[in-house]
């Protein structure tokens, strides 16, 4: 019997709908059979903390939901950085089968991972990237570039600024509200909008950080 099941697909189901998003049925099937290969992967990869699959539904699904309605008004190419178990890059990328999402880590076991993920449910809009950050060379700058507990709002600009330019949006998810890190910004980065998240199930502070460059 799978360890995913129908209880983990109606919190899903209403979870989405707290959230205002519409879920086809193969998009919500995609997203289970994600959380079946994290569930089945985590046992030997350690490639996230939370390994109860009733709990990962609500801190993992939804909250990679969670940033959606920031991502639905952005560009086309967009950049998960320090992607680990592949949130929010794998749950954004089916939710917008249009863009394409490119999921980087320096952590071997995590891309293999997420290369499984890419191949198994058939996600052509993803690509997944074995490097370090700052060795990291695209052709050219990503509309949007995430990350979700990947490192200090100035190291993940720091890292990521040769990733993007002036029309570049970076988000980063984070816990509660990062006043010290955001008065350590690097000095051609500015803090655009901080939007508290509410995602459904989970019980701490989400935060999402919209920062820009300026020069």
């Amino acid at each position: 019997m799978s360890v995913v099941g129908e209880r983990h697909a109606e919190e899903l189901r209403a979870g989405a709908d707290q959230l205002g998003i519409e879920l086809s049925e193969a998009q919500q099937q995609r997203l289970l059979g994600y959380l079946a290969l994290l569930v089945k992967w985590n046992k030997a990869y350690n490639l996230t903390a939370v390994r109860d699959p009733d709990e990962m539904v609500s801190r993992h699904l939804l909250d990679s939901l969670s940033v959606v309605p920031y991502v639905a008004p952005l560009g086309d190419s967009w950049l998960d950085v320090g992607s680990g178990g592949g949130m929010p890059g794998i749950p954004l990328a089916i939710l917008f089968p249009e863009r394409r999402f490119t999921l980087l880590d320096s952590n071997g076991k995590k891309t293999r991972f997420l290369t499984q993920v890419k191949l198994e449910l058939a996600l052509d809009n993803l690509e997944v990237i074995h490097s370090r950050v700052e060795a990291y060379s695209p052709a050219r700058p990503f509309a949007g570039i995430c990350s979700r507990a990947f490192s200090s709002l100035q190291d993940f600009a720091s890292w990521t600024r040769h990733l993007g330019d002036r029309n570049t949006c970076w988000l980063a998810m984070k816990g509660v509200q990062p006043d010290d890190e955001l008065q350590a910004l690097p000095p051609d980065f500015k803090l655009e909008h901080c939007q508290l998240l509410r995602v459904p199930g989970c019980q701490g502070q989400r935060h999402l950080l919209i920062l820009r460059r300026i020069s």
